[in-house]
């Protein structure tokens, strides 16, 4: 079942102007909400930045006509879908004011600068160059943010929440799964193609440390996020006899890596960082070689496990196909509710109220819509855990292979 009570409305909002009221207070609820840390008690609950009478607003960067567009949109999907039907501490509706950064961080910075005077928190934020970029400033107005990243150097900001393991430990658990099913043995030899930056230096750290401990040869390939053809990367693997391609991409990337191993014949399994993978993989011309040959890491569970939110999802959003991504955003808004109800349980949803109930979360469960996060703690994986999900006929294209699980290696590297 999944945390947070079912109430009413929330706005989207492309570029709103809010009023920020600073230094006031208003009246809590008498008895608790549901998810979270529930409503407050009887008392004043002090408020300054981002919220207006009984409305909160939190932003939302995102990426909507960039590399991770299906990604984005459908992430914010599931932000909005998750504060139409929930309050903060059963008196508080929320609004997004969601801006497109066509994932370019200078577009971020820029966007940010613009909606941080009225907004208490970031309900989003997408990419981690773009987390990154905007680190500085995050902490320093003490904002509390929830990144579409897993990237190891985005728990150093303070305020900053990952939900799930970082890409290291999670493609540590994607190599765990490739092993225990006998696809991988090991002294392997495996092709990493890569991301420049913290997202796929991340991924590939994962795999050394797997080389590590396993003795495989990892042959590197980094790439643009630009780049498009894979042709390459996978002809420098196949001539080199690769047993495993692992992808730490976008799904463009992925695409082409398919299309390239398949025309070549190169039949390997592709372990793929959870970003790598979108249900349109599955309208193009390898979808039956992705289908078979396509292992993803992942953080979040599949729309299988979650018929109620896709029946929800599909009525709010028709004629779409959702990826996983919705998912996470539904997730993403209840951690946010929890670190609210936190807040104004404590009388405090000033900023610095919410930073300080950010900093006392541990155990965060979200029903299994994503794996369990321990805690925030700087440079540490909040998780251990991930799902192994592959490719298939199904909503969203994706079912759920492996439980959420924890490889031999995750609790070493998670820190």
């Amino acid at each position: 079942m999944r945390a947070g009570k079912r109430l009413r409305g929330a706005t989207v909002l492309a570029a709103a102007a809010a009023v920020a009221v600073s230094g006031c207070s208003t009246k809590a609820p008498e008895s608790g909400g549901g998810g979270g840390g529930g409503g407050g008690s009887e008392g004043e609950v002090t408020t300054d930045v981002g919220i207006e009478g009984t409305t909160i607003r939190l932003g939302v960067l995102t990426d909507l006509t960039g590399v991770f567009a299906a990604l984005g949109t459908d992430i914010t999907n599931g932000n909005t879908l998750y504060w139409q039907d929930n309050q903060v501490c059963d008196t508080y509706d929320v609004e997004l004011d969601v801006q497109d950064t066509n994932y370019v961080p200078q577009n971020g910075v820029q966007l940010y600068s613009g909606m941080e005077p009225n907004i208490l928190a970031m309900q989003q934020t997408i990419g981690s160059p773009i987390n990154t970029a905007l680190a500085p400033e995050y902490e320093s107005d003490s904002i509390v943010n929830f990144p579409s990243a897993w990237a190891r150097t985005l728990t150093e900001i303070p305020g900053t929440g990952v939900l799930g393991a970082t890409y290291d430990v999670e493609l540590a658990n994607g190599y765990q799964y490739l092993f225990d099913q006998g696809l991988l043995q090991d002294g392997a030899t495996v092709g990493h193609i890569y991301f420049e930056g913290e997202y796929g230096e991340n991924g590939l750290a994962g795999s050394e440390a797997v080389a590590e401990a396993r003795d495989l040869t990892v042959i590197p390939a980094q790439i643009k996020s630009t780049d498009q053809d894979m042709s390459a990367q996978i002809t420098q693997f196949a001539s080199e006899g690769v047993d495993a391609i692992v992808l730490t991409v976008a799904p463009p990337q992925t695409a082409s890596a398919a299309a390239v191993a398949q025309a070549q014949g190169l039949d390997v399994p592709i372990l793929g960082s959870n970003p790598v993978f979108a249900p349109g993989l599955l309208q193009g011309p390898s979808a039956q070689w992705l289908k078979d040959h396509l292992y993803v890491s992942s953080p979040i569970t599949a729309w299988d496990a979650e018929p109620e939110l896709l029946q929800e999802y599909q009525a709010a959003y028709p004629n779409t196909t959702p990826s996983l991504g919705a998912i996470f955003g539904y997730a993403m808004g209840d951690v946010m509710k929890q670190t609210l109800d936190a807040a104004c349980e404590n009388g405090d949803l000033t900023r610095e109220g919410v930073v300080a109930a950010f900093g006392e979360l541990e155990n965060v469960d979200t029903g299994g819509l994503i794996v369990p996060i321990e805690a925030f703690e700087p440079g540490v994986s909040p998780s251990t855990q991930s799902f192994i999900l592959r490719p298939a006929d199904v909503p969203g294209g994706a079912e759920v292979v492996q439980d959420a699980f924890e490889g031999e290696l995750a609790g070493d590297l998670a820190g």
